[in-house]
């Protein structure tokens, strides 16, 4: 894939003899559409190859117009943007803002692994709004609680347990809790916390459908558990060069017009008697740990190549709800503790592209 380094010394001699004026649709190589991508990212794949998810310049628009709205952003509002590009949820942080005419506060790497630095920024930067996974919320929470009064609160990306809710809706002016795969744009529904009731998914956003479905494809009634599927504005293309893949996971919509697509998320909800979609759990062994996706059967094959490993087995703890979350992984090999130990460490540390190992704190591994 052709890849252009805006960093580079030949890409800033050539932009330098450039207009700084917009591009004019003549010097286009074809005319500007909303189906256009604007962005390809990669998520966690059940078998070790990961899946380029092609998001286009409709859906992208659709979800900050959305998201501006449910939020009330103004020109007065500033933004503290504390994700990595490389999570889909930073488009939202960095465009939304501009687009509502408020102001983005960047923050940088250390700031946002150290509670202390970050509340700091909060509170000097005069954030009205922050975006973070349940277990960032969590860390503030425990250190630095007087961070959180009277900001506008968006957690997703991993479940969020009563507590914490109950504890952000206690400080903050707002929190709302979103939900959405990467392959329906960033956010697909959501739900404002209330004092004490249970976090939920909530319902779709801006010309986003959603349904409960059954196993025979019908639509569920209110208390029984299905699986969601989610369609609109918000449905990406498509994986980038996995037709296949694409039409297991993007499928006909028997509940649309001619040609609508809905997307099959894998994640077990139902609907309250209030209207409000609830998770339940998934249908396979895909996880979140703090924020990214991951499918442990990925895990379980990087190990398994080990030509020391017989068979392994892969499962995730949280020793302390929406604070930490650590890997068990239970091999049968013929290596030692010791050994096995720093082999892990050389595969996560040498080159491995799979999302589970940027994000894992360590392994706990019981050899036999």
């Amino acid at each position: 894939m052709p890849c252009l380094l805006l960093d580079a010394p030949d890409t800033e001699a050539a932009l330098r003899d450039r207009s700084d004026a917009d591009i004019a649709d003549a010097e286009r190589t074809a005319p500007p559409h909303p189906l256009n991508t604007a962005y390809l990212i990669y998520t966690s794949g059940s078998t070790g190859r990961p899946k380029g998810v092609a998001v286009t310049q409709r859906s992208l628009l659709n979800l900050l117009v959305g998201m501006a709205d449910e939020l009330g952003l103004v020109p007065e509002d500033r933004w503290l943007a504390v994700t990595t590009i490389s999570f889909d949820i930073a488009a939202l942080e960095l465009f939304g803002p501009l687009l509502a005419g408020a102001t983005v506060v960047l923050a940088t790497t250390d700031e946002t692994r150290d509670p202390a630095r970050l509340s700091r920024l909060l509170t000097e930067s005069g954030t009205t709004v922050m975006q973070a996974t349940p277990t960032l919320w969590a860390a503030l929470l425990e250190h630095h609680r007087g961070a959180l009064t009277g900001l506008r609160i968006l957690t997703g990306g991993e479940a969020l347990p009563v507590a914490l809710a109950r504890e952000m809706h206690d400080r903050a002016a707002d929190v709302v809790n979103v939900y959405g795969p990467t392959e329906t744009t960033i956010w697909s529904t959501l739900s404002r916390c209330s004092e004490d009731g249970t976090p939920a998914i909530g319902g779709p956003i801006a010309n986003t459908r959603v349904y409960v479905v059954d196993g025979g494809l019908g639509l569920a009634p209110v208390g029984v558990v299905g699986e969601l599927y989610v369609a609109g504005v918000g449905l990406a293309r498509g994986y980038a060069g996995r037709a296949g893949l694409t039409a297991e996971r993007f499928v006909a919509d028997p509940f649309g017009g001619p040609g609508a697509r809905m997307y099959r998320t894998g994640d077990r909800v139902r609907w309250r008697s209030d209207g409000v979609l609830e998770f339940v759990g998934r249908v396979d062994d895909q996880v979140k740990v703090r924020g990214f996706r991951i499918e442990l059967g990925e895990v379980e094959g990087a190990v398994g190549a080990h030509s020391s490993v017989g068979r392994v087995a892969v499962v995730v703890r949280e020793d302390r709800p929406g604070i930490g979350v650590w890997w068990r992984m239970w091999c049968l090999l013929g290596l030692g503790v010791g050994v096995m130990w720093g082999w892990c460490g050389s595969l996560c540390g040498g080159g491995c592209r799979s999302s589970w190992c940027r994000v894992c704190g360590w392994c706990w591994m019981g050899c036999r």
